[in-house]
């Protein structure tokens, strides 16, 4: 059977502008048998942040893949679409995709067809037989490579910025046929508070060209805050001031008018701010949750499986679970847009009846040829530990990238978590990050449900849910407690998740007491994540990080 290649590649409203805008993230994937064979995330590979400049790139990448194995023929294609666009074609016109249907009536599965075609030798070329799959639909499918079919009777929900015919979208998974239960933009206010909203821009200091870093930013900043009710009103009167974005002075007159509070700029220390942000995050985790009870009031379904990017939203997805409206809640760690190729791809396997494998989210493979990660040594996991209790700053490189815009162990940067100084020293100067920004932990499941005093979610396995930290743990994790007193904590749940940092968090808690370690990307701010060895070394360098190490094997960058 042929092998299904995925691409989320729609050119962007402006090409003119120097940043991604309506569409980021850009994406492929190769898929055969239900397994992924290549998948890439192009800002790895292109080194630019966001990057949507797919159509810059597929040819030679069709030319590697395809040409080189004469299979120009042997694969069936799906485009990705969005709401600017059903079409793609290569910045050199070769190769091309359009869509047979528009509007709603994409909102369907099986999946419909579309026309592709590639031109191989000057005048010469073929058709290549072709799909479309809805934004919606994608985001969904995403669930698939990590969590295996849908299960029956599951409500299957998308949240995003936005996507081919709307920001939200249910449908009903029963019989194993996929229902649209409704698809809209209704619910567009709650996710533009955190990517396109005037006021939570202007409180942060983030300009436009920042929107896709803003809600993570965001996010973490609301946690210093606390709902309050006057500022929900005063937000609702005002239309949560969505385009004041020339006009902020008006809004800080607002501000004085409505409370009488005499506030001259926007800086991130006023409580006042950090307020608004929390209510802002009480809002939409509040009338998400409304959304997601009426639905299920009506449908009754077992399982929620969700996705878009508002599912990195970990106050929200947390409050989701602990409703228990559902036996599960399935969540990718790709849910934002960096997910769409795989899960058009895996929804094509579906559709051509192959059972999707589960997968580890370390799929992140272009480019980096086969790679046999050897298994840690004992004297890798001491001297390590040697580093590490010396407070010691650590990158790890090894084997393929994760999916999704989080690192979960292979391309991560850690640091013990038991000082605020380190954690300052890895989030500020190192990767050069925000005062607010907390960074995260990584734990052992035993030891993840001793510090909260709860089960764990399998969600944790993806950092995707905020967890309330007990106070007698404070100390010992005051370098990734959040100043609400959560933590957005990764759970290792056996040792095939991560085998080197399942050993070296044993070694840690079982010798020497530490309950875990800090775990943030393997970047600095404002870039990708490390893709070679070699851009690891290289950023490690740059960040003063004191050690690298590289498929299983330590380099000490001496003294910084």
């Amino acid at each position: 059977m042929k092998p299904t290649f995925a691409i989320y590649g729609i050119q962007d409203r402006n090409a003119a502008l120097p940043y991604p805008a309506y569409i980021h993230d850009h994406n492929l994937c190769l898929m055969q048998q239900g397994k992924v064979i290549t998948y890439l995330h192009l800002e790895r590979v292109s080194r630019k942040k966001y990057d949507n400049c797919l159509a810059q790139y597929i040819e030679p990448i069709l030319a590697e893949l395809f040409i080189q194995k004469n299979e120009l023929q042997e694969f069936d294609f799906v485009c990705v679409n969005s709401f600017v666009g059903n079409a793609f074609i290569s910045q050199n016109g070769r190769f091309r995709f359009e869509a047979k249907i528009n509007g709603k009536e994409q909102l369907q599965f099986p999946l419909s067809t579309g026309f592709a075609y590639w031109q191989v030798w000057h005048w010469q070329g073929i058709e290549i037989s072709a799909w479309l799959c809805p934004q919606e639909l994608a985001h969904i499918g995403a669930c698939l490579p990590f969590y295996g079919p849908f299960r029956e009777n599951s409500l299957l929900i998308h949240f995003d910025g936005g996507a081919s015919q709307g920001n939200f979208s249910a449908f009903l998974y029963k019989e194993s046929k996929i229902q649209l239960i409704e698809c809209h933009w209704e619910l567009s206010y709650l996710s533009k508070f955190f990517n396109d909203n005037a006021l939570s821009f202007k409180i942060i200091g983030s300009k436009p060209s920042t929107h896709c870093s803003h809600p993570g930013k965001f996010m973490g900043y609301a946690a210093l805050g606390k709902y309050e009710e006057t500022i929900e009103k005063w937000l609702i009167e005002n239309d949560y001031f969505r385009q004041y974005w020339h006009n902020p002075e008006a809004i800080l007159e607002s501000i004085y008018k409505s409370f009488g509070k005499k506030i001259n700029h926007f800086s991130t220390q006023e409580p006042f701010f950090q307020d608004v942000a929390a209510t802002f995050q009480h809002i939409f985790t509040r009338d998400l949750l409304a959304k997601i009870e009426h639905l299920q009031s009506k449908v009754q379904a077992d399982y929620l499986y969700y996705s878009g990017g508002c599912a990195l939203n970990i106050v929200a997805n947390t409050a989701i679970v602990e409703k228990n409206w559902f036996r599960e809640v399935f969540i990718p760690p790709c849910c934002n847009d960096s997910g769409l190729s795989l899960g058009a791809a895996a929804l094509l396997e579906m559709q051509k009846g192959n059972v999707v494998a589960c997968h580890s989210p370390y799929l992140c493979n272009y480019g980096l040829g086969i790679i046999e990660v050897p298994s840690p040594p004992e004297n890798l996991i001491e001297q390590t530990i040697n580093l590490l209790l010396s407070k010691k700053v650590i990158g790890i490189c090894n084997g393929y990238g994760e999916i999704g815009p989080r690192a979960l162990g292979n391309r991560s940067i850690i640091a013990l978590p038991n000082s605020k100084e380190l954690a300052k020293k890895v989030s500020m100067k190192c990767k050069k990050r925000e005062w607010y920004r907390p960074v995260a932990p990584i734990m052992l499941k035993e030891v993840a449900e001793m510090v909260t005093g709860k089960k764990v979610s399998l969600l944790a396995k993806y950092m995707l849910l905020d967890f309330i930290v007990l106070p007698s743990f404070y100390k010992a994790l005051q370098g990734v407690i959040h100043a609400n007193g959560t933590a957005r904590i990764q759970v290792l749940f056996q040792e095939e998740d991560n085998l080197l940092l399942y050993k070296l968090l044993h070694c840690l808690y079982h010798k020497h007491q530490i309950l875990g370690l800090i775990n943030t990307s393997f970047n600095q701010q404002g870039e990708p994540i490390v893709h070679t060895p070699e851009q690891a070394i290289s950023s490690a360098q740059v960040m003063g990080l004191d050690a690298v190490i590289i498929n299983n094997q330590l380099i000490n960058l001496g003294e910084k």
